[in-house]
């Protein structure tokens, strides 16, 4: 049995989510390489390491982006997504369009939010469940090599974590 209270305070909890604690595990992760092998074996852990709340999902899996692979993540049977990490999901990401097209035609729609993959990058789509959520490591932009690790969290955006974008550059974030 729940009550109005719980109710309450699970709807504060999750409208106070924000792409901000995906983004400090993807900056610690870009400056310490240790980290970020923590994070890629065990990101519920790697989020507890730094004090985030990874949420109620059973699993979340963490992937790293590189130049030969991008990830994308989709729920296609609803809006499975790791709103612990990222906060709500954009309505986009529940949509139908978004849900289907994202399985059959990913590149075109990577292409209409702007991000354009060589041919020789593989592209993996991920399909988040019940069970398990995907955070994406966006591949760390050039020039943001001499950034502190709170710099380089204001460049990674929530959409980089799901694989539509890449993070911000340094140029484009005033400091």
């Amino acid at each position: 049995m729940i009550d109005r209270e719980d109710v309450r305070q699970r709807i504060d909890w999750l409208v106070s989510r924000s792409p901000a604690d995906g983004a400090r595990l993807v900056a610690r992760a870009w400056v310490d390489s240790e980290f970020k092998e923590r994070l890629l074996a065990d990101a519920r852990a790697a989020a507890l390491e730094l004090g985030l709340d990874p949420g109620p999902s059973p699993v979340v899996v963490a992937v790293e982006n590189t130049q030969a692979v991008h990830h994308m993540v989709v729920c296609t049977l609803c809006s499975c997504y790791p709103k612990a990490l990222l906060g709500p999901p954009p309505d986009w990401y529940k949509s139908l369009p978004y849900r289907s097209r994202a399985v059959s035609e990913p590149r075109g729609v990577l292409s209409e939010f702007g991000v354009e993959l060589e041919d020789d990058v593989a592209l993996r789509v991920l399909d988040s469940t019940a069970d398990i959520r995907y955070l994406v490591i966006p591949r760390r932009p050039p020039g943001s090599e001499r950034m502190s690790e709170d710099e380089l969290a204001a460049l990674v955006t929530r959409d980089s974590m799901i694989g539509v974008a890449q993070p911000a550059t340094p140029s484009q974030v005033a400091f």
